[in-house]
């Protein structure tokens, strides 16, 4: 597992990518519904790394993270769907909503593999 600070660095330079290539191919995105559709899965994936960036950003300042986190990185996914086109923002909301049962519930069996462990030894 990489640790929160190299996880801050790929996380960050994956939203820029990703933004820098949607940016650039808006146009494509908004030109039919399913690459409409398509605009707002990727705004999802700006959703999760910006959520990982975020998340490893308070755990190096020693913060704790919670829903403030979720609806910054989420605020910001819309943000940038919203360039693309209207709907993408339903679109990247829906799958963002998805992502996070999701990661949320990988985050709960590795919390609970990581428990059990140390109550073995």
């Amino acid at each position: 597992m990489a640790g929160p600070g190299s996880s801050m660095l790929y996380s960050i330079l994956l939203f820029i990518v990703i933004l820098s290539l949607q940016e650039m191919y808006r146009g494509k995105l908004a030109s039919t519904e399913l690459f409409t559709i398509l605009g707002g899965f990727i705004s999802s994936f700006l959703f999760l790394v910006l959520l990982t960036f975020i998340g490893n950003f308070q755990e190096t300042c020693g913060m704790k993270t919670g829903w403030g986190t979720v609806v910054l990185a989420e605020a910001i996914a819309l943000i940038a769907a919203g360039t693309v086109h209207r709907v993408c923002i339903t679109t990247c909301f829906l799958f963002s909503v998805g992502l996070l049962y999701e990661v949320n519930k990988l985050s709960g069996m590795i919390l609970s593999k990581s428990e059990s462990k140390t109550r073995r030894h």
